[in-house]
């Protein structure tokens, strides 16, 4: 699932055997079952720790680092975009901002393209805004408020024809 996303395989693959494995693993034992490089390994637990979805677990009486994934795949996905969001959406929005401005002090540019670019702008802040108020969101009433969605539709009346 991981290149889909734009996430490296190896990433991918350590953050999926660190989420089934049913304890902690060291980098080595990582390395062996996946036949990764150690190195590539290091690597790719350094970016999952970044990403703030593994972390390190001590062994009482061994002084190896093992790493373990979060469990609790709901709060692992608010992690997730909150990360991508930081890294993909807020540069954009601030790329976006700035051209506007340009465009906004005289620039000489198109009409339509100034307008596209107002309306990139303003679905992008609109997509802002909706996450922060779904960020706030507690897991349990993240959980209720999705499986309501087909309720919400019929509510505001946006059933769609099959």
């Amino acid at each position: 699932m991981g290149s889909p996303w734009g996430v490296n395989r190896t990433v991918a693959q350590i953050h999926a055997l660190l989420y089934i494995a049913p304890r902690p693993l060291t980098a080595e034992e990582i390395a062996a079952t996946l036949s990764v490089a150690r190195s590539n390994v290091s690597t790719s637990l350094r970016e999952l720790q970044g990403w703030g979805i593994v972390r390190v677990a001590h062994v009482l009486g061994d002084r190896r680092d093992y790493f373990e994934s979060m469990r609790d795949v709901w709060e692992m996905f608010k992690i997730i975009l909150e990360e991508r969001k930081r890294r993909e959406v807020d540069p954009t929005l601030a790329v976006l901002r700035e051209c506007v401005q340009l465009v906004e002090k005289g620039r000489p540019v198109d009409a339509e393209a100034k307008q596209r670019l107002g309306d990139l702008l303003d679905f992008m802040e609109t997509m802002d805004s909706a996450y922060r108020e779904f960020r706030s969101l507690s897991i349990a009433d993240l959980r209720r408020f999705l499986k309501l969605r087909g309720g919400m539709r019929k509510v505001a009346g946006l059933i769609l024809s099959r």
